[in-house]
């Protein structure tokens, strides 16, 4: 009971910082940056870090067991992975921008396992006997760093693609305003004129928007190194994962529907490490690749919960409220 209560106490305490530093973030869109509020949002997010850790030490010792073994503690978890990320990043580099991707990540995926499920499927419960093994602590956890680190790369990746298209859309507009001032006008002076105005109008919008050129080569670059990481994690848990399956249910590899979406995700990121290795495909094209790898990563790790079907069925909705 009392770990009941401490647990209830840590997770609203960090759902309700990680809302500051949500809000703090929002703030910067409207007004300057201040540092005090950035240097505020960064001890909210170590805050956090430190009270998802307590949860899941509490539950830890309360359970017996280490806390991966349901859909609500992997949430947990999950969101724990998003603000470690988010510590890492600010020690390697504490000038990135990160937390906007790493804030609101961690307080959805907390918000829905603490008032998205119902508080039986909250509730610790005794481990079915797939999971006793000490299997559990190494492969649940690379697979929900992996998650973690992938969904944050992904994101940084969508993030580029819509500045980057938004900037093709402006450049575009304004050439497509210089070919119809040079059909319009003839060859004359007021041609002249228009197309000086107009190539003066873009040369100030590419000085003006210098910073979104440094934005899209940062977005890259930690879009990169974070799918790297995440790409690392998510083998080291497929290995360990097909480890487990052999001593568990004697095969390697079951062609299980949480297996089959895992190998998917692994290939879909493969292929976005292997476009990066060519110049031609960098940027933009590599990140339509770890966008659309944003997409497998939930089905992979909702899919199997919504469908309760398959060997990992025993993190489902339906057989966790039985």
């Amino acid at each position: 009971m009392i770990f009941s209560i401490f647990e209830h106490i840590l997770t609203h305490i960090s759902f309700s910082i990680v809302s500051i530093v949500i809000t703090i973030h929002l703030m910067s869109l409207l007004v300057d940056r201040i540092v005090e509020l950035y240097d505020s949002s960064d001890k909210g997010i170590i805050t956090t870090f430190f009270c998802i850790t307590g949860f899941l030490i509490s539950r830890w010792i309360s359970s017996g067991h280490f806390p991966l073994s349901d859909l609500y503690e992997s949430l947990m978890f999950l969101s724990w992975s998003f603000s470690i990320i988010h510590i890492v990043s600010k020690i390697w580099n504490h000038k990135n921008h990160l937390s906007v991707i790493t804030a609101p990540s961690a307080i959805f995926t907390q918000g829905f396992a603490t008032s998205g499920l119902l508080t039986e499927l909250q509730q610790s419960a005794i481990l079915v006997p797939a999971l006793k093994s000490q299997w559990l602590m190494m492969h649940v956890s690379m697979m929900v760093l992996s998650y973690a680190a992938l969904l944050c790369g992904s994101l940084l990746s969508l993030a580029l693609l819509v500045i980057t298209f938004r900037k093709n859309i402006e450049i575009f507009g304004k050439i497509n305003h210089l070919l119809i001032g040079s059909s319009s006008f003839g060859f004359g002076e007021q041609c002249m004129n228009e197309r000086n105005n107009v190539l003066r109008n873009t040369f100030f919008l590419s000085f003006r928007n210098f910073h979104r050129y440094q934005l899209i080569h940062q977005l890259d670059y930690w879009s990169y190194r974070v799918i790297s990481l995440g790409f690392i994690f998510l083998t080291i848990g497929i290995l360990s994962g097909a480890v487990w399956a052999n001593e568990a249910w004697g095969a390697y590899w079951n062609w299980d529907p949480k297996e089959t979406w895992a190998f998917i995700t692994w290939t879909i990121f493969a292929i976005y490490l292997h476009t990066r290795t060519k110049k031609n495909l960098q940027g933009a094209n590599s990140a339509i690749v770890a966008s659309l790898g944003f997409l497998i990563i939930w089905i992979c790790y909702f899919g199997v919960n919504l469908l309760g079907i398959g060997l990992h069925s025993y993190g489902s909705f339906t057989l966790t409220s039985n």
